[in-house]
């Protein structure tokens, strides 16, 4: 008699189970990976550009050339 589990029977094999285990380990890993990217991505992000804004708000006619550098850099960079 073998072993080996009939396409008629119920219960999982070993091959079913660890597919359901590396379904849910990688499940898991991509949330913590979300997490960590809003944490270190996103926050990081926010302050930077709440950095900026204030900066601006002091010193507009500094903030104005370099937006005014900064595009034509890139518009000059963007030409075909």
């Amino acid at each position: 008699m073998s072993n080996i589990p009939t396409e008629n029977s119920k219960s999982p094999t070993r091959s079913d189970q660890a597919k359901e285990t590396a379904s849910r380990i990688a499940a898991g890993a991509g949330e913590a990976a979300q997490g960590a990217a809003t944490h270190y991505v996103k926050e990081p992000a926010q302050d930077i550009f709440s950095m900026v804004k204030a900066y601006a708000k002091e010193n507009p006619d500094v903030a104005a050339c370099w937006a005014f550098g900064l595009g034509v850099i890139v518009g000059w960079k963007l030409r075909p």
